[in-house]
């Protein structure tokens, strides 16, 4: 009773002052205390916070099953011993999920009340210091008895924890065994290290039965496929075989990743899952390659060159935008003009950074500016800059244009199509002298820049309308880029959401239901919309008890037109026989909007995208057409 008083003296003074007596404390306590302290855990937090249920607590699983399967029949044999001492037992992944939980009724009771049940995530930065997010955090063992505990939601609980470790020597989960504090045991901690030692030698055991497995059937895939290029991986994608082909082209092929040996010149056509017979998982898998220009996420090669190409994001592996990157890749090396074109959130900035980056002036300055952003009497000044005291406001020692900002460098015009009729000419004669003269200035400067701009309107409809320059847009256009929509890329859509989440640290589990309606979906923003909606997934799954249809439900919400006197998405064959007589650029122009409308199932904002116009033109034709 004195060392739990003594404890509690020691955990309020550490709260309420931050101020803590080593001597007191295990030191790896002490460091968890720490930690909390900066994380800025609630040490008041009465019970759980987070708990996974229904869909989403079978998707954590689904994830882990093959340690479930080694571990449950364990726990079962020690769960009679387990509840005659009045606790209970945890099976925890590497995220902190519980992911079952067996014991004493009472004690499983008990924990209920703080929340302790399947589906929580009790780690450190959840609950403070606790033996099975601290086990997680040092990949040691450990007990925590009471008031050793940060937050009071478990002051009154005894557990200890075990890492169980794969042969790479990576967290997969933990093995906790918890009690009320007055059934507190030494024996704990040895149980959950003979039981988590026990998984482990079983894991490698099952390991090593499927790599031989493994090697044994690509020994006959070899003998039936000997002259066609074609390689096994393994669970890890490690090469451990390949066919002559492949062998002949890369000799150290066996042992590369599978991303490794794609950079030399490979992309998939055909993929195979191989199953282990004794339990039908999947043991490893058989590509069919071919040779082609290769990517990963920040470079890729093609056969005639080593030179890597750079592209600071995820390329995936769908055709159309392998295409866009051929494009850029030819481009780059030259001082030509660029014209980007593609759908708002596609990645045009993107593409036009890459073409920079690859380029001869890849270290000269690179600017943006956005043209539909700024209003038309800033443009000017903020393109061609000023001298000192060229007008009321003027910067003492005047402004550098963006023009002059990326001399030797590039410039990037985004929504080029935006810009209004009188700074197109002052465009065109930058372009065809290469001088600037700042306003309020007479001396020309000299500029040697490159120019690429961006638009998601089409350009040459815009020069038929007469809103953009016809010589203009032949002096821009030299070399068209087309950025595909996220809708045109789909097979892209499972590299993008890894790529995401890799980069914002965003612990997010896909199940097929869930990829699949990321496939389903039209994707009007492109990946701007993507992003924005893996962060809202992200912040629902962290915050929010949802199950599986109230997440979709949330991020997918209907976006098509109201019965507000408008035609519903079935009468868009119809066309009003009082809409007035149209010519026949607007007749086409109408079809166009009908199949649009068709095709987003009566989307407008979609509709609109698909048809590279705005949307508030798109209601205005509405109209007009009598839609």
């Amino acid at each position: 009773m004195s060392t739990t008083i003594c404890y509690l003296n020691t955990w309020k003074r550490f709260v309420n002052e931050g101020v803590l007596d080593s001597a007191r404390l295990n030191k790896r306590i002490m460091e968890s205390w720490y930690r909390c302290k900066k994380e800025q855990v609630n040490p008041y937090l009465n019970k759980g916070q987070l708990v996974l249920s229904g869909d989403l607590l079978n998707i954590q699983r689904e994830k882990n099953a093959q340690l479930m399967d080694v571990a449950t029949p364990h726990l079962a044999r020690m769960n009679p011993a387990i509840r005659e001492a009045g606790m209970m037992a945890l099976l925890v992944d590497a995220d902190g999920y519980v992911l079952s939980l067996s014991g004493n009724d009472q004690t499983l009771h008990e924990a209920c009340k703080i929340n302790f049940v399947e589906g929580v995530r009790w780690t450190e930065t959840e609950v403070g210091t606790n033996a099975i997010g601290t086990a997680l955090q040092t990949g040691e063992g450990i007990m925590i008895n009471g008031t050793e505990h940060y937050s009071i939601a478990s002051h009154n609980w005894s557990c200890a924890a075990m890492p169980i470790f794969n042969e790479d020597g990576q967290i997969l989960g933990v093995i906790d065994v918890s009690c009320p504090v007055d059934r507190s045991h030494p024996f704990m901690l040895g149980m959950v290290a003979s039981i988590s030692y026990t998984i482990e030698r079983e894991l490698s055991k099952r390991s090593s039965k499927k790599e031989l497995a493994l090697i044994q059937q690509s020994i006959e895939l070899a003998e039936t496929y000997h002259n066609q290029s074609f390689v096994v991986c393994n669970q890890k994608e490690v090469v451990i075989s390949a066919s002559k082909p492949i062998r002949s082209k890369v000799p150290q092929s066996i042992g590369m990743s599978l991303n490794e040996l794609l950079l030399n010149g490979y992309q998939i056509e055909a993929e195979t899952l191989l199953p282990f017979n004794e339990d039908n998982t999947v043991m490893g898998k058989c590509l069919f390659l071919s040779e082609k220009t290769q990517v990963n996420p920040n470079r890729f090669f093609t056969a005639s060159s080593s030179k890597p190409f750079y592209f600071n994001g995820e390329v995936g592996v769908s055709k159309s935008f392998q295409d866009t990157l051929k494009r850029i890749k030819l481009v780059a090396p030259t001082d030509s003009s660029v014209c980007i074109t593609g759908e708002t959130g596609s990645g045009k900035e993107l593409v036009a950074r890459a073409i920079h980056e690859n380029s001869p002036r890849k270290n000269g300055p690179f600017i943006a500016l956005n043209c539909g952003s700024l209003p038309k009497d800033l443009m000017e000044s903020e393109l061609f800059g000023y001298v000192e005291g060229a007008f009321t406001g003027a910067k003492r020692q005047g402004y550098k244009g963006k023009f002059e900002q990326a001399n030797h460098g590039t410039i990037f015009l985004d929504e080029i199509g935006e810009m209004p009729s009188s700074m197109q000419v002052a465009l065109l004669r930058v372009l065809q002298e290469r001088k600037v003269v700042p306003i309020g200035g007479t001396k020309e400067i000299p500029l040697d820049i490159r120019i690429i701009t961006a638009t998601h309107r089409n350009l040459a409809d815009l020069v038929y309308e007469g809103i953009f320059r016809k010589d203009l847009f032949y002096r821009l256009n030299v070399y068209p880029i087309s950025v595909p929509p996220l809708r045109e890329r789909k097979e892209d859509l499972p590299y993008l959401v890894r790529y995401f989440c890799q980069k914002n640290n965003w612990n997010i589990p896909f199940a097929d239901e869930l990829l699949n309606r990321l496939k389903n979906y039209y994707w009007p923003g492109n990946i701007r919309e993507l992003v924005n909606t893996m962060e809202r997934m992200y912040i629902l799954l962290s915050d929010e008890q949802v199950d599986i249809d109230e997440l979709l439900n949330l991020l997918f919400p209907s976006e098509t037109i109201q019965n507000s006197g408008r035609q519903s998405i079935g009468q868009f064959n119809e066309v009003d026989d009082t809409a007035p007589e149209l010519n026949i650029r607007e007749k086409i122009q109408r079809d166009l909007m009908l199949e649009a409308l068709q095709k987003t199932k009566g989307n407008v904002t979609a509709a609109a995208k698909f048809l590279n116009i705005p949307r508030s033109t798109f209601y205005k034709r509405l109209q007009k057409f009598g839609l």
